[in-house]
């Protein structure tokens, strides 16, 4: 139930009776038009001490190049953040000040913007606005409506798990690509990532659908029940410090651009209203943040571009502005991404990892309340449960962890891995209760050279390597690989911490080109991605099992979805 207030201020004629007293005289038949202004405040969502509120404001007078709204609370409301204006506050009074994209109001325009407050007692809605300094209606105050405890969640409330309960939204344009593949119909009903990796494809890319085209689809396919819709922010200035083939469009000191030209525009479009009853879950930033941990000097791994990121910061503060204005939107869900076990899983990596992400999570005004979970294996190929082998056995004396495969790392899969992670992040301070989502896209390791059982033990390499699921050349392997297969279809909560499996990197979307390609997306050529590359610290100079004639990150590669389809586990009917 929301709570809302809304009411016209008539026009009044001031007429001066014979004993000089002025007295306002209402016209019996004034409609809107008649005032300069209206405004509807609804407080969308209240609790214990905290509210939303959507302020929609129309102009009746002559068309705006700018506004600014003002009101005054008569109780001790404050604005904590807002979306689609620029919200400030000053004792009781309020002024919501036009961004740069929202700056036009027609005659009969209307702009709709919200907030978060906090409050104590009473919430009344104000009882006065006015729109540059011109009055716009009037209402008598008064106490909001008490919250009914029988009502159903408000829209934007969010829920302890966005996916539990739900259907996930299945993009149309990667739908319609699958089926055209040859048995891609076996999947193609699968919800995948809606990656947005360039400012273009805010408004969509080449006549294809943008972010509002994705969002009016999934509110068809919610229709009575809910509907969870993923997104991939991806578009950090610097972008993938450490891998050429998903480099973007922004330099590495256009951090300004990213904020106002990138993450402002999508905060405003999830902030519409009209999207309210979807769940919104955001993958932030793929491979940026451990980058900053493994890949810069004095590591071996480093390259000169991550040193430059970390130098400047900007990875920390593009993630750190990105969880602030996105979770300001109640129904959007952040999970920051937070690599994988063969990447982070090492003693040096795991924990100077986890307070990375917590310096990104607490920058640029974001708090750990704006993160609701991780994502782990992202785009990647790490096996989900190696069941053939643990981290604690041993054979012909020595450690699973000394095998050549496993390197001393923690973790074998992606599940231990991800569960490890989530009690570590919450040690350090983030909520006890985030969730992990785990990317099974790309990581079932299925057909025929699936190993049925351990290998033989003989040694800890011939035992690791006879029964391990997934067959990369190394773990640090992450171009387009051979061999690789469908992983377990999308869930919810199939294990303990874990909020669901996920498909987020949408099955035949090429990771980069397997030879260097001119394009204007701004992707440079990975020798990651040439077959006959043999490899850097980053693997330990191991083959790159890289499939030949991929075309550039995020294009269609017909040869990889078939590939997949052929080794998914479990196996396509």
């Amino acid at each position: 139930m929301s709570r809302t207030r809304t009411a016209l201020l008539a026009a009044m004629a001031l007429v001066a009776g014979a004993s000089g007293t002025a007295f306002a005289v209402v016209p019996g038949d004034v409609g809107a038009a008649a005032v300069p202004c209206t405004v509807d405040y609804q407080v969308q969502n209240q609790w214990g001490t905290g509210f939303t509120a959507s302020v929609t404001v129309t102009n009746n007078s002559a068309a705006k190049s700018s506004w600014s709204l003002k009101w005054s609370y008569a109780g001790n409301q404050k604005v904590t953040s807002g979306w689609n204006a620029k919200v400030t506050q000053s004792g009781a009074n309020v002024t919501a000040a036009n961004e740069s994209y929202n700056g036009t109001l027609s005659t009969g325009g209307s702009a709709t913007f919200g907030f978060q407050g906090t409050y104590s007692g009473s919430n009344a809605v104000p009882a006065t606005f006015t729109l540059d300094g011109v009055a716009c209606n009037v209402d008598s105050g008064g106490p909001t409506d008490p919250p009914d405890p029988t009502d159903p969640p408000a829209p934007g409330d969010r829920v302890d798990n966005p996916y539990s309960g739900a259907k996930v939204y299945v993009n149309p344009e990667w739908s319609e690509k699958a089926a055209a593949e040859p048995g891609g119909s076996r999947i193609a009903n699968q919800p995948t990532g809606v990656w947005l990796d360039r400012t273009a494809a805010i408004n969509g890319v080449n006549g294809g659908m943008g972010l509002r085209d994705h969002l009016d689809e999934a509110l068809q396919q919610k229709g009575s029940g809910e509907l969870v819709v993923q997104l991939v922010i991806y578009n950090l200035p610097g972008r993938d410090c450490a891998a050429l083939a998903s480099n973007g469009e922004l330099g590495p000191t256009e951090i300004d651009k990213y904020k106002t030209q990138y993450i402002d525009p999508i905060k405003a479009i999830l902030a519409d209203p009209k999207y309210a009853d979807l769940r919104i879950v955001t993958t932030v930033e793929i491979d940026s943040l451990p980058n900053l941990v493994t890949n810069v000097s004095p590591r071996p791994t480093a390259t000169p571009n991550c040193d430059v990121m970390k130098a400047n910061g900007n990875y920390v503060k593009g993630v750190g502005y990105a969880l602030n204005k996105l979770g300001d939107v109640p129904n959007v869900y952040n999970y920051v991404d937070a690599g994988h076990h063969g990447w982070l899983g090492w003693d040096d990596n795991f924990g100077a990892s986890a307070n990375m992400f917590k310096q990104a999570a607490t920058a640029e005004g974001a708090t750990v309340a704006d993160v609701h979970g991780f994502i782990a294996n992202t785009a990647n190929y790490s096996a989900l449960k190696e069941e053939n082998f643990s981290i604690g056995d041993n054979v012909a004396g020595k450690s699973v962890r000394e095998s050549k495969w496993v390197s001393w790392n923690r973790y074998v899969d992606e599940l231990s891995y991800a569960q490890a992670l989530r009690n570590q992040l919450v040690s350090i301070g983030f909520d006890s209760g985030i969730g992990m989502l785990i990317d099974t896209s790309r990581n079932g390791w299925g057909g025929a050279n699936r190993p049925t059982g351990p290998g033989a033990t003989t040694s800890v390499d011939t035992y690791v390597d006879g029964g391990r699921y997934d067959r990369r050349f190394n773990t640090g392997n992450w171009c387009n690989q051979k061999g690789a297969g469908l992983g377990e279809r999308p869930q919810a909560s199939p294990e303990p911490g874990i909020d669901a499996y996920v498909w987020m990197k949408p099955p035949g979307e090429s990771d980069g080109a397997s030879e260097a390609i001119d394009n204007d997306e701004g992707k440079g050529f990975d020798r990651m991605c040439d077959p006959t590359y043999t490899g850097n610290p980053r693997n330990d100079n191991n083959m790159s099992g890289a499939l030949g004639n991929a075309p550039i990150s995020g294009h269609w590669f017909s040869a990889q979805f078939q590939e997949l389809m052929k080794n998914a586990y479990p196996p396509l009917s």
